[in-house]
């Protein structure tokens, strides 16, 4: 699997030597995850984060009722974990699903807290992605209790148009907090504008 890739989106944040960048590469683990593929279940100690080098990932939660609510998505370039449980060493409480064959670099928490200790740079740059997850979480709880599903369904469109072509429309209903029929309804409300 090529490097350059996360590199040069690390390189968006912080700057690296050469030592450092191959100090970090020798952390990760490199993985090819087929289509729907669990790199972790519900319950299971969370051990891992994971950059997408390719492909599409989601983490969601299934309630007790068999309910499944997608958390978020991960296409190439972005982390994804069950970070709560990442961070204090839990069981998981979200699945992480391969959506399409993916590539992905695991680094485990163990190896994750060495690199912060060796390169404090990475400290800044882990600090930059939880700040921009956070702040972006912060916004859609605020939306999902402030705007009508329509406006939060064209807010995902606009925001993330890579995801919504590579997910299903099952999976983005359950991102958005609403049952696929009532999606189905909107897009075709959203259809009939466009024809008309």
């Amino acid at each position: 699997m090529h490097s350059a890739f996360i590199l040069q989106n690390i390189g968006r944040h912080i700057s690296l030597n050469k030592e450092e960048e191959a100090h970090f590469m020798a952390q990760l683990q490199e993985k090819l995850v087929p289509k729907k593929t669990f790199l972790q279940r519900e319950g299971n100690l969370c051990r891992n984060i994971y950059y997408v080098n390719s492909g599409t990932l989601r983490a969601f939660f299934t309630d007790k009722t068999g309910r499944e609510s997608t958390i978020m998505f991960a296409i190439a370039g972005w982390w994804i974990t069950d970070m709560f449980c990442f961070i204090n060493r839990q069981p998981a409480m979200l699945q992480l699903e391969a959506l399409e064959d993916s590539q992905v670099y695991q680094l485990s928490r163990d190896d994750w807290e060495s690199l912060l200790n060796d390169l404090p740079v990475f400290e800044k740059y882990f600090r930059i992605l939880m700040q921009n997850a956070y702040t972006r979480e912060q916004l859609r709880i605020i939306q999902n209790l402030s705007i009508p599903a329509e406006e939060r369904y064209h807010n995902f469109l606009n925001k993330y148009p890579l995801v919504a072509k590579q997910v299903t429309q099952k999976q983005i209903a359950s991102y958005l907090g609403i049952t696929p029929e009532f999606l189905s309804a909107l897009r075709s409300k959203k259809n009939r504008k466009t024809i008309s």
